[in-house]
């Protein structure tokens, strides 16, 4: 069993933002698998797969960014899943667009959704995969992050999503170190 959690914000408003950058990785994985997360439980929409013989959870919290942690929590303790079996997938302001990095545990650099994570669960120790943003040139990150991404940028945006994907693909199969090693 794997739990792949996607960062965002639920609504409408927030559908194209910098935020919800695991939202949409989230959305293109599930649309790789042929499957939607459209089902509502842990305080999110998520679905269930199998592939390739490993059953696999895609999660988007509808908790919104900073309480995402009630929601993996709950789905970690229905699935008695091991946190090395989960992987979070979200938005990084210290990484440039494009750039991407997986860890098997650290720090939440400021991001509010990992935090709450970390406070959920008790513990930092837990996968996860940063897509870089960037910063914001006027140094207003609440703004910035909230904003959708330029036109100029959604070629670079859908690169990654599609990069991220082989990621997960790769950590299903093959693990954290074979993704750090081959990905970051």
């Amino acid at each position: 069993m794997k739990i792949i959690v996607g960062l965002g914000n639920p609504g409408e408003k927030y559908l194209k933002t910098r935020h919800n950058f695991g939202f949409m990785a989230i959305d293109r994985f599930a649309w790789q698998l042929e499957t939607a997360c459209n089902q509502k439980k842990f305080h999110s929409l998520f679905c269930k797969e199998i592939i390739e013989g490993e059953e696999v959870v895609l999660l988007k919290p509808q908790t919104f960014m900073n309480m995402s942690g009630v929601a993996v929590q709950e789905a970690l303790a229905f699935y008695k899943c091991a946190l090395q079996d989960l992987m979070v997938v979200g938005d990084d302001l210290d990484l440039p667009l494009g750039k991407i990095r997986i860890r098997r545990n650290g720090g939440f650099g400021g991001h509010r959704g990992l935090e709450s994570i970390a406070n959920s669960l008790g513990t930092m120790d837990f996968p996860r995969l940063r897509m870089g943003i960037g910063r914001s040139a006027s140094g207003n990150i609440s703004n910035y992050v909230l904003y959708p991404f330029s036109e100029d940028e959604e070629l670079v945006v859908q690169e990654v999503i599609e990069k991220v994907c082989r990621v997960l693909k790769t950590w299903i199969f093959e693990g954290i170190e074979t993704c750090m090693n081959q990905f970051n």
